[in-house]
């Protein structure tokens, strides 16, 4: 049977948008819908309107908070054509879509509860979300703008993305830094604070409005996945890994999407060391593994799922198999239980591997924020080549934050003389500052690949 793919109409996504709480994720241990059909896509016109109306509210909500929470009354992003800002490039509307020549943006908090003014510092508009502040005209040099700009407003504190730890708030070239410095008086250049706590803020904060359509977003990925892991596209004996790969590449094109890195397509097979990939043909007995991740207004998607490709006369998955993909997903239990704001990646890390490792499970946690990026904004929780503590773990847990819980737990099977085999899994989550929801349920059994059934 051929999938339809439906198209929202404007006035369901925007009431999508403002009505989240109809669109709740499910409950934490939810397990998510065996071939899942595939949700509406919205038409480019549409996407543009709901992406600009998701920012519009960012920019009033999100912005104010963060600069009065870390202390600062100025922000200052500056990008140049093609050499993106990693902040910059998600504060465009949808028809602006890259920094244009130099792009200079201007936060400015004149506090006592009024609106923090956002300025736009170059020679084109965008999309009325920043009000134009240069005339070349008037002043052809666009940083002796800025230095006036500033001079007429009299911050204390200017946050510029200049970071050594992270590459999200580093945007700020030094060739653009120099430029900046030397156009600012001294008493204005002792004011530049360079700071990543605000570009991470900003990235890795999800509204509720973004919140009310992730899910479906997550169903779309998920949607793919089973049908490329489904008698649809795998032929015992004649298809190849690559070829399941290609076909979710097409797939993806086809819907008008774009995936942000290329799927994979593992084979684990009993006496095979390792993962089979490539030109390797699928076998019955075989478990796959899949990592695939769909970008879709503008918010990413990471998930990895196993699959069983039955043998002649089999109904189901080795029982060895399936008590490896329940011990992962034990590993998930432990690691969603160990969040807690205010807690570091790191900490979260330990803690989850230490009740994991008493529970008799062997874990490896190795889970990101998501988001505008698939590894996105916010502090990691551990790296497949390392399990200890790591710089990258010291960002403090927040909420109105997405995940993705990836992770693996390795169990031998029996059916398999005993092999010792890897069970990753990934599923997107996200955090409300009390307890963590997966965005369209979790992987709890295996998708069922031929068999004759």
């Amino acid at each position: 049977m051929k999938t339809v793919i439906g198209i929202w109409s404007a006035a369901t996504a925007l009431a999508l948008a403002i009505t989240p709480a109809a669109a709740a994720p499910p409950a934490l241990n939810t397990d998510e819908i065996a071939s899942p059909a595939y949700p509406g896509i919205l038409p480019l016109r549409e996407r543009a309107k709901l992406q600009d109306a998701w920012l519009a509210k960012r920019l009033e909500t999100v912005v104010p908070k963060l600069m009065r929470e870390q202390g600062f009354d100025a922000w200052l992003i500056v990008a140049r054509e093609y050499v993106e800002d990693p902040v910059l490039a998600t504060m465009l509307d949808a028809e602006s879509m890259h920094a244009r020549r130099r792009t200079i943006l201007l936060f400015f908090d004149p506090g006592g509860g009024k609106p923090v003014e956002r300025l736009t510092v170059s020679r084109y508009g965008l999309g009325g979300l920043f009000a134009p502040a240069w005339d070349p005209k008037a002043e052809p040099d666009q940083w002796r703008r800025v230095a006036a700009l500033l001079a007429e407003r009299k911050p204390k504190r200017i946050a510029i993305n200049s970071s050594a730890a992270s590459q999200f708030g580093d945007g700020l070239t030094l060739s653009q830094y120099e430029e900046l410095a030397a156009a600012l008086p001294p008493e204005l250049r002792g004011k530049l604070v360079r700071s990543d706590a605000l570009a991470t803020g900003w990235l890795e904060t999800r509204i509720p409005e973004e919140l009310a359509v992730y899910p479906d977003i997550v169903r779309l990925a998920h949607a793919i996945i089973s049908e490329a892991l489904s008698d649809k596209v795998i032929v015992a004996g004649k298809t190849s890994a690559d070829d399941v790969v290609w076909w979710m590449r097409e797939r993806v094109s086809a819907l008008g999407l774009t995936v942000w890195f290329q799927p994979s397509i593992g084979i684990l097979r009993q006496g095979a060391s390792g993962m089979l990939e490539g030109d390797e043909v699928i076998r019955p007995g075989d478990m796959l593994w899949t990592d695939f991740g769909v970008t879709y207004l503008g918010l990413n998607t990471d998930t990895q799922h196993l699959a069983y490709v039955l043998k002649p006369g089999e109904k189901d998955a080795p029982a060895g198999l399936k008590r490896g993909m329940a011990a992962a997903n034990r590993v998930q239990d432990v690691l969603t239980g160990a969040f807690e704001t205010g807690r570091s990646g790191n900490q979260i890390l330990a803690a989850a591997r230490a009740k994991a490792l008493a529970a008799g499970v062997k874990p490896s946690i190795y889970s990101h924020p998501i988001g505008y990026h698939g590894h996105g904004a916010g502090s990691s929780i551990g790296f497949w080549d390392n399990q200890q503590a790591d710089p990258r773990g010291e960002h403090r847990l927040r909420p109105s934050t997405a995940w993705s819980i990836e992770l693996n737990a390795k169990a031998p099977v029996p059916e398999w003389g005993g092999q010792e085999v890897e069970f990753r899994l990934e599923e997107d989550a996200w955090f409300d500052g009390e307890r963590v929801r997966y965005l369209d349920g979790r992987q709890s059994r295996f998708h069922l690949i031929g068999g004759g059934r």
